[in-house]
């Protein structure tokens, strides 16, 4: 698989250990408010990176940043942040020795559920797969509830475990990463894969290194839960500019291989305007063009390395949290096919579909992955501060421009 050169140095065996952790890291078992087995994997990972220390605030979130200040450009802190959890179930009652209900956290279309493949996990991480046998009361609780049949008995399972999609083992192949949870997993081991550049960096004694932190919030698939949590706890400094992360729905005017979307906004709100567009600003440094050829520009090939500036409204995102907080935040996306395990979701939601509703696994575009990773290093070591854009471009203008208006 050939690799579009990083603009920001992150030469090819790195980029081969970022994917081998998106696909090691997108296959974790988990689900919102049981993503215990993603934060084993966070904690091992922190524990063999000593530049960096860490705390839990009182709502399970986990704020990363690095050990030593010294060294750091003045300024303030940039966070990236990401969610831990993925649509999944959750074990609410045994009722056989292989029959079992549970409950769903997260956003799926019903029509996918009969007769969908599960497997679930005890805490030992013995599994039994099964299937969805159909829908159980929901009376009790926000969440719909589903019997499952499992093909063998479970005997340690218990309430409060967890089941997930059964949709085969992560693989790589012609430019796609397949993995059970890209959404938010992906973004996880990107944040991670770019620490790891910026921890390098600090060693180097870049002298433009920003203040960069992270955040892995918890429980955003059922409504933000970890997120509004860390708001309230005041977990990141006030006056941080917050880089939410996030896998969105693919469109065919934001497609997947398209590279990672500075997103402007969401189905909730707009971001803020001064971050998203000193994100572009950046992107479009290293792409050397803008994301879209402007009216009075030809068609051409375009860099090797692309971006996307879009709104994004087909779903909802932590930025909107941090936003309406009083953050100076925005989101960078990565394009999303079979979002949430649904394959061929546009045609169900039409109803033109030929076949019956399949899970299916998630699937990103390898370039922009990497190249997610490469904008998160960018903005740690270059991202504009002071008048935006446009506020550059108006100026610029009038100084050149306005004699025009002399009669």
């Amino acid at each position: 698989m050939s690799l579009v050169p990083s603009p920001v140095g992150i030469d090819a065996a790195a980029q081969q250990r970022n994917l081998d952790l998106l696909l090691h890291v997108g296959a974790i078992p988990t689900a919102a408010g049981r993503e215990g087995r993603v934060l084993r994997w966070l904690g091992a990972w922190l524990a063999g990176r000593p530049a960096l220390t860490h705390r839990v605030d009182a709502s399970g979130n986990v704020h990363v940043e690095f050990a030593d200040k010294r060294g750091l450009a003045p300024g303030r802190p940039i966070y990236f942040t990401a969610h831990l959890d993925h649509p999944a179930f959750v074990v609410e009652r045994i009722i056989a020795p292989a029959v079992v209900e549970l409950a769903f956290r997260g956003g799926v279309m019903d029509d996918y559920f009969p007769g969908a493949p599960v497997v679930a996990y005890d805490a030992d991480d013995n599994t039994a797969r099964g299937r969805i046998t159909g829908a159980a009361d929901t009376s009790a609780g926000p969440f719909k509830h589903y019997l499952c049949d499992l093909d063998a008995a479970l005997p340690a399972l218990r309430v409060g475990d967890i089941a997930v999609w059964d949709v085969g083992p992560p693989r790589a192949a012609d430019g796609f990463a397949y993995v059970p949870a890209c959404d938010d997993l992906s973004a996880v081991a990107a944040m991670a894969g770019a620490m790891d550049a910026l921890i390098a960096r600090k060693e180097a004694g870049d002298e433009k290194l920003a203040d960069a932190r992270l955040l892995f919030t918890r429980a955003e698939e059922v409504g933000f839960i970890g997120a509004i949590g860390a708001v309230r706890e005041g977990t990141m400094q006030r006056d941080a500019r917050v880089i939410a992360l996030e896998n969105s729905r693919a469109f065919p005017e934001s497609p997947v291989g398209a590279g990672p979307i500075v997103r402007v906004g969401d189905r909730l709100s707009v971001f803020s305007p001064t971050l998203t567009d000193a994100i572009a600003k950046r992107a479009e440094q290293l792409a050397g063009a803008p994301s879209t050829p402007r009216a009075s520009e030809k068609l051409a090939a375009g860099p090797a390395w692309k971006w996307q500036r879009k709104l994004m409204a087909g779903g909802a995102c932590e930025a909107s949290v941090y936003y309406a907080a009083g953050y100076e935040a925005t989101c960078v996306c990565l394009p999303l096919g079979n979002y949430h395990n649904m394959a061929d979701l546009a045609a169900v939601q039409a109803g033109t579909n030929t076949s019956p509703p399949t899970i299916a696994p998630e699937f990103i575009g390898v370039s922009d992955y990497h190249a997610l990773i490469d904008l998160l290093v960018g903005c740690a070591t270059g991202l504009p501060e002071g008048e935006s854009a446009v506020q550059q471009m108006t100026s610029r203008l009038w100084k050149e421009r306005a004699f025009v208006l002399d009669s």
